[in-house]
């Protein structure tokens, strides 16, 4: 489980992308440079492997992930057939903590990723606490019968109404569960980062 605790914002705009949400949008769109006195005047260029590393972390702040944990996640991508990078996205996208995120049982990942080490969420009936449990199409999370559980998701979804889960995925807002229809394509997942270059990263 990764948990990332020091300056959210100053990494958002070192790598100039939302990382963590929505917060701290205005300051990135008031300062859209990177932090630090030399900021707004830098004019060095970055290099290719530069490039390719931000990239990376981009992806792995973003899905709240440890290198260790990033490279797993990246070598089992690797073991599978098909475009490395889309699956990777693929892999990371279908991860439980990040559907809970999409389904709206939790405003935020690492919100998300406590509800399911506190064992709030089942996957098709059996509780999970692993928040890196890769879920198939069929799969069905649901929150667990607790008042303070349901309660709290409830609340999570009535805030999330504006932004609906995504085509792949089926949400019961009275039941409180939702079901992942199918595997996202690389257009659904919208990355923010570029794939190919977090494989030709790994692959050097």
């Amino acid at each position: 489980m990764g948990r990332y605790t020091g300056p959210k914002l100053k990494v958002a705009r070192r790598h100039n992308a939302q990382l963590f949400g929505a917060s701290g949008a205005k300051v990135m769109e008031r300062k859209p440079h990177p932090p630090g006195m030399h900021g707004p005047k830098s004019r060095r260029k970055t290099s290719d492997y530069g490039q390719a590393l931000s990239e990376k972390q981009k992806l792995r702040y973003m899905y709240g992930l440890f290198e260790r944990q990033f490279r797993h996640t990246f070598r089992k991508a690797l073991r599978k057939r098909g475009v490395t990078g889309e699956t990777l996205l693929q892999l990371l996208e279908t991860r439980l903590d990040n559907v809970a995120f999409r389904l709206g049982f939790a405003t935020t990942r690492p919100f998300a990723r406590q509800m399911v080490v506190h064992g709030h969420l089942k996957v098709n009936g059996r509780k999970v606490t692993s928040p890196s449990c890769t879920l198939r199409a069929g799969d069905v999370v649901e929150v667990a019968e607790k008042a303070r559980a349901k309660a709290l998701a409830q609340k999570n979804l009535e805030a999330a109404q504006t932004a609906p889960p995504p085509d792949w995925l089926t949400l019961d807002r009275e039941g409180v569960r939702g079901e992942v229809k199918r595997i996202p394509t690389r257009d659904e997942i919208a990355p923010i980062a570029n794939e190919r270059l977090v494989v030709e990263l790994y692959s050097r």
